[in-house]
Protein backbone atom coordinates (compact mmCIF):
# COMPACT_ATOMS: atom_id res chain seq x y z
CA UNK A 1 0.00 0.00 0.00
CA UNK A 2 1.18 3.30 -0.79
CA UNK A 3 -0.50 5.68 1.56
CA UNK A 4 -3.99 5.80 3.18
CA UNK A 5 -6.03 9.74 3.20
CA UNK A 6 -9.39 10.91 3.57
CA UNK A 7 -10.00 12.44 0.69
CA UNK A 8 -11.20 10.47 -2.53
CA UNK A 9 -9.83 13.25 -4.97
CA UNK A 10 -6.62 13.38 -3.47
CA UNK A 11 -6.25 9.43 -3.69
CA UNK A 12 -6.88 9.92 -7.05
CA UNK A 13 -4.89 12.13 -7.91
CA UNK A 14 -1.97 10.45 -5.69
CA UNK A 15 -2.93 7.72 -8.46
CA UNK A 16 -2.62 9.62 -11.57
CA UNK A 17 1.04 11.10 -10.02
CA UNK A 18 2.57 7.80 -9.29
CA UNK A 19 1.46 6.41 -13.01
CA UNK A 20 2.79 9.73 -14.05
CA UNK A 21 5.96 9.72 -12.40
CA UNK A 22 6.24 6.02 -13.80
CA UNK A 23 6.75 4.71 -9.95
CA UNK A 24 4.02 1.91 -10.40
CA UNK A 25 3.01 -0.05 -13.59
CA UNK A 26 -0.95 0.50 -12.28
CA UNK A 27 -2.72 1.43 -9.18
CA UNK A 28 -6.03 0.88 -7.92
CA UNK A 29 -7.69 3.25 -5.11
CA UNK A 30 -9.98 1.50 -2.43
CA UNK A 31 -12.61 2.98 -0.04
CA UNK A 32 -11.91 1.23 3.09
CA UNK A 33 -14.56 0.67 6.00
CA UNK A 34 -14.30 -0.61 9.08
CA UNK A 35 -17.03 -2.54 10.48
CA UNK A 36 -17.26 -2.11 14.61
CA UNK A 37 -18.99 -5.50 15.08
CA UNK A 38 -15.96 -7.78 13.39
CA UNK A 39 -13.09 -4.90 13.36
CA UNK A 40 -12.72 -6.06 10.07
CA UNK A 41 -12.03 -3.53 6.73
CA UNK A 42 -14.59 -3.55 4.09
CA UNK A 43 -13.03 -2.82 0.33
CA UNK A 44 -14.82 -0.94 -2.25
CA UNK A 45 -12.87 -0.11 -5.21
CA UNK A 46 -13.35 3.48 -6.42
CA UNK A 47 -10.64 3.53 -9.82
CA UNK A 48 -8.37 1.03 -11.14
CA UNK A 49 -5.61 2.17 -14.07
CA UNK A 50 -2.56 1.36 -15.70
CA UNK A 51 -1.72 -1.95 -17.00
CA UNK A 52 -4.59 -4.74 -16.26
CA UNK A 53 -4.60 -7.21 -13.26
CA UNK A 54 -3.75 -11.06 -15.08
CA UNK A 55 -7.31 -12.38 -13.88
CA UNK A 56 -7.04 -15.01 -10.72
CA UNK A 57 -8.39 -18.48 -10.65
CA UNK A 58 -11.14 -19.16 -8.54
CA UNK A 59 -9.75 -20.93 -5.47
CA UNK A 60 -12.75 -23.25 -5.07
CA UNK A 61 -12.54 -24.51 -0.99
CA UNK A 62 -14.64 -28.16 -1.09
CA UNK A 63 -14.53 -27.83 2.68
CA UNK A 64 -18.09 -29.26 4.45
CA UNK A 65 -15.80 -28.22 8.07
CA UNK A 66 -16.25 -24.33 6.49
CA UNK A 67 -20.18 -24.36 6.90
CA UNK A 68 -21.14 -22.43 9.76
CA UNK A 69 -23.00 -25.36 11.14
CA UNK A 70 -22.79 -28.82 11.83
CA UNK A 71 -24.68 -30.09 14.13
CA UNK A 72 -27.49 -29.00 16.38
CA UNK A 73 -25.66 -27.42 18.85
CA UNK A 74 -23.97 -25.00 16.65
CA UNK A 75 -27.58 -23.48 16.43
CA UNK A 76 -27.37 -22.25 19.78
CA UNK A 77 -23.87 -20.60 19.18
CA UNK A 78 -24.61 -16.34 19.55
CA UNK A 79 -23.46 -16.03 16.17
CA UNK A 80 -26.10 -18.40 15.05
CA UNK A 81 -28.74 -17.38 17.05
CA UNK A 82 -28.12 -13.91 15.78
CA UNK A 83 -28.26 -15.40 12.22
CA UNK A 84 -31.92 -16.70 12.86
CA UNK A 85 -33.23 -13.38 14.18
CA UNK A 86 -32.33 -11.48 11.14
CA UNK A 87 -33.29 -14.51 8.34
CA UNK A 88 -36.64 -15.10 10.34
CA UNK A 89 -37.15 -11.39 11.39
CA UNK A 90 -40.46 -10.71 9.97
CA UNK A 91 -42.06 -14.32 11.54
CA UNK A 92 -40.66 -14.24 14.99
CA UNK A 93 -41.92 -10.04 15.14
CA UNK A 94 -45.20 -11.85 14.34
CA UNK A 95 -44.96 -14.60 16.89
CA UNK A 96 -43.47 -11.83 19.46
CA UNK A 97 -40.40 -14.25 20.34
CA UNK A 98 -36.73 -14.58 19.79
CA UNK A 99 -34.49 -16.95 18.58
CA UNK A 100 -33.68 -18.09 21.99
CA UNK A 101 -37.23 -19.16 22.59
CA UNK A 102 -38.01 -20.48 19.65
CA UNK A 103 -34.58 -22.66 19.93
CA UNK A 104 -36.00 -24.11 23.00
CA UNK A 105 -39.99 -24.77 22.47
CA UNK A 106 -41.12 -27.53 20.69
CA UNK A 107 -44.52 -26.02 20.05
CA UNK A 108 -42.55 -22.84 18.56
CA UNK A 109 -40.39 -25.12 15.99
CA UNK A 110 -43.26 -27.49 15.14
CA UNK A 111 -45.08 -24.30 14.15
CA UNK A 112 -42.30 -22.80 11.62
CA UNK A 113 -41.57 -26.28 10.02
CA UNK A 114 -45.39 -25.93 9.24
CA UNK A 115 -45.02 -22.91 7.80
CA UNK A 116 -43.13 -23.85 5.11
CA UNK A 117 -41.60 -20.81 2.98
CA UNK A 118 -40.57 -18.94 6.25
CA UNK A 119 -38.24 -21.88 6.56
CA UNK A 120 -37.61 -22.43 3.09
CA UNK A 121 -36.66 -18.59 2.47
CA UNK A 122 -34.63 -18.77 5.64
CA UNK A 123 -32.61 -21.57 4.63
CA UNK A 124 -32.04 -19.87 0.88
CA UNK A 125 -31.16 -16.50 2.74
CA UNK A 126 -28.32 -18.41 4.88
CA UNK A 127 -27.20 -20.56 1.73
CA UNK A 128 -26.64 -17.70 -1.49
CA UNK A 129 -23.85 -16.06 0.90
CA UNK A 130 -22.37 -19.32 2.37
CA UNK A 131 -21.63 -20.82 -0.51
CA UNK A 132 -19.82 -17.56 -1.92
CA UNK A 133 -17.93 -17.95 1.02
CA UNK A 134 -16.74 -21.77 0.88
CA UNK A 135 -17.02 -22.40 -2.79
CA UNK A 136 -20.18 -25.35 -1.81
CA UNK A 137 -22.82 -25.34 -4.64
CA UNK A 138 -26.04 -24.19 -3.37
CA UNK A 139 -28.33 -26.92 -3.18
CA UNK A 140 -25.89 -29.10 -1.38
CA UNK A 141 -26.03 -26.52 1.24
CA UNK A 142 -29.32 -25.91 1.81
CA UNK A 143 -29.80 -29.87 1.88
CA UNK A 144 -27.44 -29.70 4.72
CA UNK A 145 -29.16 -27.37 6.60
CA UNK A 146 -32.21 -28.72 6.14
CA UNK A 147 -31.20 -32.18 7.61
CA UNK A 148 -29.45 -29.94 10.58
CA UNK A 149 -32.92 -28.02 10.88
CA UNK A 150 -34.97 -31.76 11.10
CA UNK A 151 -32.12 -32.85 13.33
CA UNK A 152 -32.89 -30.07 15.82
CA UNK A 153 -36.40 -30.35 15.43
CA UNK A 154 -36.41 -33.67 16.50
CA UNK A 155 -34.02 -33.12 19.10
CA UNK A 156 -36.23 -30.12 20.70
CA UNK A 157 -40.07 -32.37 20.06
CA UNK A 158 -38.11 -35.55 22.03
CA UNK A 159 -37.26 -33.70 25.12
CA UNK A 160 -40.54 -31.95 25.16
CA UNK A 161 -42.46 -35.42 24.72
CA UNK A 162 -40.01 -36.81 27.42
CA UNK A 163 -40.85 -33.96 29.82
CA UNK A 164 -37.01 -32.89 30.07
CA UNK A 165 -37.61 -29.21 30.81
CA UNK A 166 -38.32 -28.81 34.11
CA UNK A 167 -41.86 -26.68 34.85
CA UNK A 168 -40.12 -23.71 37.08
CA UNK A 169 -44.09 -22.77 38.14
CA UNK A 170 -43.59 -25.77 40.87
CA UNK A 171 -40.05 -26.19 40.99
CA UNK A 172 -37.52 -23.03 41.70
CA UNK A 173 -34.86 -22.41 39.71
CA UNK A 174 -32.43 -23.24 42.22
CA UNK A 175 -33.44 -26.51 42.70
CA UNK A 176 -33.35 -27.36 38.86
CA UNK A 177 -29.94 -25.92 38.44
CA UNK A 178 -28.58 -27.76 40.61
CA UNK A 179 -29.89 -30.99 39.38
CA UNK A 180 -28.53 -30.24 36.04
CA UNK A 181 -25.34 -28.91 37.15
CA UNK A 182 -23.25 -32.09 35.92
CA UNK A 183 -25.53 -32.86 32.89
CA UNK A 184 -23.69 -32.44 29.39
CA UNK A 185 -26.63 -30.64 28.10
CA UNK A 186 -27.58 -28.65 31.39
CA UNK A 187 -27.86 -25.23 29.23
CA UNK A 188 -30.42 -26.79 26.70
CA UNK A 189 -32.29 -28.21 29.13
CA UNK A 190 -32.65 -25.18 31.63
CA UNK A 191 -33.16 -22.68 28.32
CA UNK A 192 -36.46 -25.07 27.42
CA UNK A 193 -37.49 -24.38 31.07
CA UNK A 194 -37.06 -21.04 31.32
CA UNK A 195 -38.62 -20.32 27.74
CA UNK A 196 -41.79 -22.73 28.86
CA UNK A 197 -42.07 -20.34 31.61
CA UNK A 198 -41.38 -17.13 29.05
CA UNK A 199 -44.39 -18.71 27.02
CA UNK A 200 -47.01 -18.29 30.10
CA UNK A 201 -46.85 -14.55 29.77
CA UNK A 202 -47.63 -12.07 27.12
CA UNK A 203 -45.44 -8.86 26.37
CA UNK A 204 -41.86 -7.89 26.09
CA UNK A 205 -42.32 -6.60 29.47
CA UNK A 206 -43.80 -9.19 31.34
CA UNK A 207 -40.94 -11.81 29.64
CA UNK A 208 -38.38 -9.35 30.99
CA UNK A 209 -40.07 -9.13 34.51
CA UNK A 210 -40.05 -13.19 34.62
CA UNK A 211 -36.63 -12.90 33.94
CA UNK A 212 -35.17 -10.83 36.44
CA UNK A 213 -37.65 -13.29 39.08
CA UNK A 214 -35.60 -16.39 37.82
CA UNK A 215 -31.87 -13.89 38.11
CA UNK A 216 -33.47 -12.78 41.69
CA UNK A 217 -33.92 -16.15 43.15
CA UNK A 218 -31.04 -18.13 41.52
CA UNK A 219 -28.77 -20.16 43.81
CA UNK A 220 -25.92 -19.05 46.17
CA UNK A 221 -23.28 -21.84 44.93
CA UNK A 222 -21.27 -20.92 42.00
CA UNK A 223 -21.90 -23.66 39.54
CA UNK A 224 -25.30 -23.56 39.42
CA UNK A 225 -25.43 -19.68 39.69
CA UNK A 226 -23.33 -19.67 36.22
CA UNK A 227 -25.93 -21.50 34.87
CA UNK A 228 -28.69 -19.88 36.04
CA UNK A 229 -27.30 -16.45 34.85
CA UNK A 230 -25.65 -17.78 31.29
CA UNK A 231 -29.32 -18.88 30.28
CA UNK A 232 -30.88 -15.71 31.34
CA UNK A 233 -28.20 -13.46 29.73
CA UNK A 234 -29.17 -14.82 26.43
CA UNK A 235 -32.91 -14.88 26.60
CA UNK A 236 -32.37 -11.06 28.43
CA UNK A 237 -29.76 -9.84 25.06
CA UNK A 238 -32.26 -11.03 22.50
CA UNK A 239 -35.01 -9.07 24.02
CA UNK A 240 -32.53 -5.78 23.90
CA UNK A 241 -31.99 -6.77 20.63
CA UNK A 242 -34.99 -6.08 19.25
CA UNK A 243 -36.66 -2.30 18.90
CA UNK A 244 -39.85 -3.02 20.34
CA UNK A 245 -39.06 -4.72 23.26
CA UNK A 246 -36.70 -1.92 24.15
CA UNK A 247 -39.35 0.42 24.44
CA UNK A 248 -41.31 -1.93 26.21
CA UNK A 249 -38.77 -2.30 28.75
CA UNK A 250 -37.08 1.01 29.61
CA UNK A 251 -40.64 3.13 28.67
CA UNK A 252 -42.29 4.26 25.90
CA UNK A 253 -41.27 7.59 27.20
CA UNK A 254 -37.33 7.35 25.81
CA UNK A 255 -36.84 8.23 22.47
CA UNK A 256 -33.89 6.38 20.79
CA UNK A 257 -31.39 8.64 22.26
CA UNK A 258 -32.89 8.09 25.76
CA UNK A 259 -32.76 4.43 25.24
CA UNK A 260 -29.26 4.63 24.07
CA UNK A 261 -28.03 6.53 27.28
CA UNK A 262 -30.33 3.83 29.68
CA UNK A 263 -28.65 1.11 27.43
CA UNK A 264 -25.10 3.23 28.52
CA UNK A 265 -26.28 3.14 32.10
CA UNK A 266 -26.74 -0.53 32.15
CA UNK A 267 -23.26 -1.63 30.47
CA UNK A 268 -21.34 1.05 32.46
CA UNK A 269 -22.95 1.57 35.82
CA UNK A 270 -19.63 2.32 37.66
CA UNK A 271 -18.24 5.04 35.24
CA UNK A 272 -21.71 6.37 34.93
CA UNK A 273 -22.40 7.23 38.42
CA UNK A 274 -18.34 8.95 38.57
CA UNK A 275 -19.01 11.34 35.31
CA UNK A 276 -22.85 11.68 36.52
CA UNK A 277 -21.16 13.16 39.92
CA UNK A 278 -18.67 15.21 38.10
CA UNK A 279 -20.54 16.79 35.06
CA UNK A 280 -24.10 17.33 35.88
CA UNK A 281 -25.59 18.18 32.75
CA UNK A 282 -24.49 14.09 32.19
CA UNK A 283 -26.45 13.68 35.07
CA UNK A 284 -29.49 15.59 33.88
CA UNK A 285 -29.59 13.84 30.16
CA UNK A 286 -28.38 10.34 31.26
CA UNK A 287 -32.70 8.55 32.04
CA UNK A 288 -33.30 6.91 35.33
CA UNK A 289 -34.03 3.30 35.24
CA UNK A 290 -37.06 1.81 35.85
CA UNK A 291 -39.25 -0.89 36.19
CA UNK A 292 -37.35 -4.55 35.40
CA UNK A 293 -34.50 -2.25 33.95
CA UNK A 294 -33.66 -1.56 37.62
CA UNK A 295 -33.34 -4.77 38.70
CA UNK A 296 -31.10 -6.03 35.85
CA UNK A 297 -29.07 -3.00 36.76
CA UNK A 298 -28.45 -4.18 40.35
CA UNK A 299 -26.76 -7.57 38.82
CA UNK A 300 -24.78 -5.51 36.41
CA UNK A 301 -23.59 -3.01 39.36
CA UNK A 302 -22.18 -6.15 41.01
CA UNK A 303 -20.35 -7.72 37.74
CA UNK A 304 -23.11 -10.21 36.58
CA UNK A 305 -23.84 -10.08 32.42
CA UNK A 306 -20.24 -9.00 31.18
CA UNK A 307 -21.53 -10.85 27.73
CA UNK A 308 -24.63 -8.66 27.80
CA UNK A 309 -22.86 -5.33 28.80
CA UNK A 310 -20.44 -6.29 25.49
CA UNK A 311 -23.68 -6.32 23.48
CA UNK A 312 -24.89 -3.08 24.73
CA UNK A 313 -22.39 -1.36 24.04
CA UNK A 314 -21.95 -2.21 20.46
CA UNK A 315 -25.76 -1.90 20.46
CA UNK A 316 -24.97 1.74 21.27
CA UNK A 317 -22.23 1.25 18.40
CA UNK A 318 -24.61 0.52 15.87
CA UNK A 319 -27.36 3.09 16.30
CA UNK A 320 -24.44 5.65 16.52
CA UNK A 321 -23.49 4.96 13.01
CA UNK A 322 -27.10 4.02 11.62
CA UNK A 323 -29.11 7.34 10.23
CA UNK A 324 -31.74 7.39 12.75
CA UNK A 325 -31.82 10.71 14.31
CA UNK A 326 -31.39 10.34 17.95
CA UNK A 327 -33.93 12.94 19.11
CA UNK A 328 -35.87 14.27 16.07
CA UNK A 329 -37.24 17.64 18.35
CA UNK A 330 -33.83 18.77 19.67
CA UNK A 331 -31.00 19.00 18.18
CA UNK A 332 -29.74 20.29 21.49
CA UNK A 333 -31.14 17.42 23.34
CA UNK A 334 -29.53 15.37 20.97
CA UNK A 335 -25.63 16.81 21.07
CA UNK A 336 -26.40 16.87 24.88
CA UNK A 337 -27.14 13.12 25.03
CA UNK A 338 -24.12 12.70 22.67
CA UNK A 339 -22.19 13.93 24.47
CA UNK A 340 -22.92 12.77 27.85
CA UNK A 341 -22.58 8.88 25.77
CA UNK A 342 -19.26 9.88 25.00
CA UNK A 343 -17.93 11.19 27.66
CA UNK A 344 -19.18 7.52 29.51
CA UNK A 345 -18.02 5.54 26.97
CA UNK A 346 -14.66 6.88 26.72
CA UNK A 347 -14.14 6.16 30.53
CA UNK A 348 -15.34 2.69 30.01
CA UNK A 349 -12.85 2.55 27.44
CA UNK A 350 -11.14 -1.00 27.56
CA UNK A 351 -13.58 -2.74 29.33
CA UNK A 352 -16.26 -3.98 26.74
CA UNK A 353 -14.88 -1.30 23.82
CA UNK A 354 -11.59 0.07 22.63
CA UNK A 355 -11.34 3.68 22.40
CA UNK A 356 -10.80 3.65 19.37
CA UNK A 357 -13.89 2.04 18.82
CA UNK A 358 -15.86 4.33 20.53
CA UNK A 359 -14.31 7.38 18.62
CA UNK A 360 -15.11 6.04 15.23
CA UNK A 361 -18.73 5.80 15.91
CA UNK A 362 -19.19 9.51 17.82
CA UNK A 363 -16.71 10.70 14.13
CA UNK A 364 -19.44 8.87 12.35
CA UNK A 365 -22.52 10.50 13.65
CA UNK A 366 -21.03 13.68 13.71
CA UNK A 367 -20.83 13.72 10.20
CA UNK A 368 -25.31 13.82 10.95
CA UNK A 369 -24.57 16.67 13.16
CA UNK A 370 -23.18 18.91 10.75
CA UNK A 371 -25.76 17.94 7.69
CA UNK A 372 -27.32 21.06 6.72
CA UNK A 373 -30.76 20.04 7.66
CA UNK A 374 -29.29 19.32 11.13
CA UNK A 375 -27.47 22.76 11.36
CA UNK A 376 -30.55 24.73 10.30
CA UNK A 377 -33.36 22.75 12.88
CA UNK A 378 -30.24 23.34 15.51
CA UNK A 379 -29.63 27.16 15.03
CA UNK A 380 -33.24 28.07 13.77
CA UNK A 381 -34.38 29.00 17.03
CA UNK A 382 -31.56 31.49 18.07
CA UNK A 383 -33.26 35.32 18.59
CA UNK A 384 -29.83 37.02 17.44
CA UNK A 385 -26.93 36.26 14.98
CA UNK A 386 -24.40 36.12 18.05
CA UNK A 387 -26.75 33.32 20.06
CA UNK A 388 -26.46 31.72 16.78
CA UNK A 389 -22.63 31.73 17.01
CA UNK A 390 -22.41 30.45 20.20
CA UNK A 391 -24.71 27.25 19.23
CA UNK A 392 -22.67 26.66 16.07
CA UNK A 393 -19.14 26.45 18.70
CA UNK A 394 -21.13 24.05 20.82
CA UNK A 395 -21.30 22.56 17.70
CA UNK A 396 -17.76 22.65 16.99
CA UNK A 397 -16.94 21.81 20.39
CA UNK A 398 -19.19 18.58 20.36
CA UNK A 399 -18.15 17.12 16.94
CA UNK A 400 -15.47 14.70 16.41
CA UNK A 401 -13.27 13.61 13.38
CA UNK A 402 -11.36 15.52 10.51
CA UNK A 403 -14.07 16.11 8.29
CA UNK A 404 -17.16 16.79 10.93
CA UNK A 405 -14.79 19.22 12.27
CA UNK A 406 -14.13 20.88 9.28
CA UNK A 407 -17.83 21.24 8.09
CA UNK A 408 -18.50 22.71 11.32
CA UNK A 409 -15.95 24.86 11.60
CA UNK A 410 -17.48 26.08 8.10
CA UNK A 411 -20.64 26.94 9.34
CA UNK A 412 -19.16 28.93 12.32
CA UNK A 413 -16.95 31.42 9.66
CA UNK A 414 -19.91 31.31 7.22
CA UNK A 415 -22.09 33.01 10.26
CA UNK A 416 -19.29 34.76 11.84
CA UNK A 417 -18.11 36.91 8.64
CA UNK A 418 -21.58 37.55 7.54
CA UNK A 419 -22.70 41.32 7.92
CA UNK A 420 -25.62 40.70 9.80
CA UNK A 421 -23.28 39.18 12.67
CA UNK A 422 -21.04 42.52 12.77
CA UNK A 423 -24.28 44.56 12.16
CA UNK A 424 -26.31 42.82 15.18
CA UNK A 425 -23.02 43.64 17.43
CA UNK A 426 -22.38 46.95 16.50
CA UNK A 427 -26.08 48.13 16.90
CA UNK A 428 -26.70 46.43 19.86
CA UNK A 429 -28.07 48.24 23.06
CA UNK A 430 -25.66 46.59 25.49
CA UNK A 431 -23.11 49.55 26.55
CA UNK A 432 -19.50 49.14 24.71
CA UNK A 433 -17.77 47.29 27.62
CA UNK A 434 -20.85 44.33 27.96
CA UNK A 435 -19.84 43.92 24.07
CA UNK A 436 -16.77 43.91 24.07
CA UNK A 437 -16.85 41.27 27.52
CA UNK A 438 -19.00 39.11 24.92
CA UNK A 439 -16.72 39.03 22.03
CA UNK A 440 -13.52 38.12 24.28
CA UNK A 441 -15.77 35.00 26.02
CA UNK A 442 -17.10 34.28 22.26
CA UNK A 443 -13.20 34.18 21.58
CA UNK A 444 -12.02 32.19 24.43
CA UNK A 445 -14.36 29.36 23.28
CA UNK A 446 -13.35 29.31 19.79
CA UNK A 447 -9.86 28.70 20.59
CA UNK A 448 -10.80 25.64 22.53
CA UNK A 449 -12.85 24.14 19.65
CA UNK A 450 -9.94 22.47 18.31
CA UNK A 451 -10.80 24.09 14.39
CA UNK A 452 -7.82 24.41 12.65
CA UNK A 453 -5.46 27.24 12.00
CA UNK A 454 -7.06 29.19 8.81
CA UNK A 455 -10.34 28.84 10.06
CA UNK A 456 -9.41 29.80 13.84
CA UNK A 457 -7.25 33.00 12.56
CA UNK A 458 -10.47 34.03 9.86
CA UNK A 459 -12.82 34.27 13.22
CA UNK A 460 -10.05 35.65 15.06
CA UNK A 461 -9.48 38.75 12.25
CA UNK A 462 -13.25 39.44 12.62
CA UNK A 463 -14.01 39.44 16.42
CA UNK A 464 -10.82 42.19 16.12
CA UNK A 465 -11.91 43.61 13.38
CA UNK A 466 -15.24 44.28 15.29
CA UNK A 467 -13.92 44.80 18.95
CA UNK A 468 -12.02 47.23 17.27
CA UNK A 469 -14.90 49.17 15.58
CA UNK A 470 -16.70 49.24 19.14
CA UNK A 471 -14.56 50.05 21.05
CA UNK A 472 -12.82 52.45 18.96
CA UNK A 473 -16.79 54.30 18.78
CA UNK A 474 -16.96 53.81 22.80
CA UNK A 475 -13.50 55.16 23.56
CA UNK A 476 -13.70 52.40 26.68
CA UNK A 477 -9.77 52.29 27.10
CA UNK A 478 -9.43 55.91 27.45
CA UNK A 479 -12.36 56.14 29.42
CA UNK A 480 -11.75 53.95 31.66
CA UNK A 481 -8.22 55.60 32.35
CA UNK A 482 -9.59 58.72 32.90
CA UNK A 483 -12.59 57.68 35.54
CA UNK A 484 -13.13 58.46 38.52
CA UNK A 485 -13.42 54.84 40.09
CA UNK A 486 -10.17 54.01 42.13
CA UNK A 487 -6.69 53.67 40.17
CA UNK A 488 -6.09 49.90 41.15
CA UNK A 489 -9.83 48.99 39.91
CA UNK A 490 -9.02 50.85 36.82
CA UNK A 491 -5.36 49.66 35.98
CA UNK A 492 -7.78 45.86 36.60
CA UNK A 493 -10.02 46.47 33.97
CA UNK A 494 -7.51 47.94 31.54
CA UNK A 495 -5.38 44.73 32.26
CA UNK A 496 -8.32 42.45 31.44
CA UNK A 497 -9.15 44.14 28.09
CA UNK A 498 -5.44 43.76 27.76
CA UNK A 499 -5.06 40.34 28.37
CA UNK A 500 -8.22 39.30 26.20
CA UNK A 501 -10.49 38.88 29.36
CA UNK A 502 -13.06 41.49 28.52
CA UNK A 503 -12.02 42.09 25.19
CA UNK A 504 -10.92 40.54 21.77
CA UNK A 505 -7.10 40.16 20.77
CA UNK A 506 -6.44 42.88 17.95
CA UNK A 507 -6.12 46.53 18.03
CA UNK A 508 -8.98 47.01 21.18
CA UNK A 509 -6.78 44.90 23.23
CA UNK A 510 -3.26 46.88 22.01
CA UNK A 511 -5.07 50.41 22.93
CA UNK A 512 -5.98 49.03 26.63
CA UNK A 513 -2.15 48.08 27.36
CA UNK A 514 -1.00 50.94 26.33
CA UNK A 515 -2.98 52.91 28.79
CA UNK A 516 -2.39 50.08 31.53
CA UNK A 517 1.15 50.44 30.94
CA UNK A 518 0.93 54.74 31.48
CA UNK A 519 -0.90 53.86 34.44
CA UNK A 520 1.62 51.10 35.13
CA UNK A 521 4.35 53.69 34.82
CA UNK A 522 2.90 56.79 36.90
CA UNK A 523 3.83 57.67 40.56
CA UNK A 524 -0.02 57.69 41.82
CA UNK A 525 0.53 53.75 40.96
CA UNK A 526 3.14 53.06 42.53
CA UNK A 527 1.85 54.49 45.62
CA UNK A 528 -1.37 53.06 45.68
CA UNK A 529 0.24 49.81 45.37
CA UNK A 530 2.77 50.50 48.62
CA UNK A 531 -0.44 51.30 50.30
CA UNK A 532 -2.52 48.05 49.15
CA UNK A 533 0.40 45.32 49.65
CA UNK A 534 -2.08 42.69 48.70
CA UNK A 535 -2.91 44.15 45.54
CA UNK A 536 0.29 43.33 43.85
CA UNK A 537 -0.59 39.22 43.70
CA UNK A 538 -3.80 39.90 41.93
CA UNK A 539 -2.59 41.96 39.27
CA UNK A 540 0.77 40.49 38.42
CA UNK A 541 -1.03 37.69 36.64
CA UNK A 542 -2.99 39.77 34.32
CA UNK A 543 0.04 41.90 34.29
CA UNK A 544 1.97 38.56 32.88
CA UNK A 545 -0.88 37.98 30.98
CA UNK A 546 -1.57 41.09 29.08
CA UNK A 547 2.04 41.18 27.99
CA UNK A 548 3.64 43.62 30.41
CA UNK A 549 6.03 42.02 32.43
CA UNK A 550 8.89 39.68 31.59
Amino acid sequence: MQTAVESRDQALKLADDLLGDKRAVSVRVTKETLDVTTMEFQSLTIATRGAPEPPRPKSVRDDRALLACTVPADLYAPHARDTISRVLDDWLTRQEVTPFELLHRPDLVELLDASGLALQHAVQKVAVPESQATGQPVHEIIRHYQRLIEQTIDRLVRAGRGQRFADLSTQPIADVARRLAGDPERAFLLGGAVAAAMAQVSGWRAKFDLLMDLADTAPDDVPAAALVHVVIEQAVGEIFALRQARVAVLGPELDLGGQMAALVRLAAPTETAVVAQTDARVAAVVPDLSGPAIRLGRHMARGQYRLLAAALSRRVLRELMGPRRLRPSSPTGEIDVLRAMAMILTAAAGKFLTLEEAQLAFAERSKTLVAADFVEAYVGPASDPMAEAELLVRLCENVTGAGAKRQASRWLVACVTALRFERSLRDSELGAGARLRSLAEFQARVRGCGLSDKDQSEVFDILARIGDTIEAEGRVSAQIARASAPLLHRLSLLLQMAAGDACPGGPAADRARAEALRLLRSPQTRQALACDPAALPTLRPLIQAAGLAA
